[in-house]
């Protein structure tokens, strides 16, 4: 049996005006939408994405896109997944995101795309962004 990985996190939007933000949860909850959903998701897929939609509880000025999902042994095709990730914020507004992958054989990894300008619009093209990752732990016994 191949060791499990656990891949988590979140995409925050940032604070602005008020129906600013609701034309950007709106263009982001599109994005989602058209993920593949069962089986047809090698990496990304709707099932994992979850966010508040209604402001008050949960959702007050910054939207927070959660998500996370279970594979087997996900590190040994993480690039592939990294990939993906990315296709994926190069369509959406976010400001920060941040990825947790846990390993059984690696430890835990954690991984942060931040936008250089403090936020990123899909209308801009290209992702700029300062990414950095950290490591925690080591073999598991």
């Amino acid at each position: 049996m191949q060791s499990e990985s656990i891949v988590y996190g979140c995409i925050r939007d940032w604070p602005g005006d008020s129906m600013e933000r609701r034309l950007r949860r709106a263009a982001n909850r599109k994005v989602l939408d058209s993920l593949p959903v069962g089986e047809a998701w090698p990496f990304l897929g709707r099932e994992m994405f979850s966010r508040c939609e209604q402001e008050g509880a949960g959702l007050y000025q910054s939207q927070v896109i959660h998500f996370g999902a279970s594979y087997p042994a996900i590190e040994y095709e993480w690039n592939l997944w990294v990939e993906q990730f990315e296709a994926l914020l190069k369509r959406l507004y976010w400001a920060s995101a941040v990825v947790h992958l846990e390993t059984e054989l690696n430890g835990c990894h954690t991984f942060r795309w931040e936008s250089e300008r403090g936020f990123h619009s899909p209308r801009e093209g290209d992702l700029r962004v300062r990414c950095a990752w950290e490591r925690e732990g080591g073999l598991r016994g």
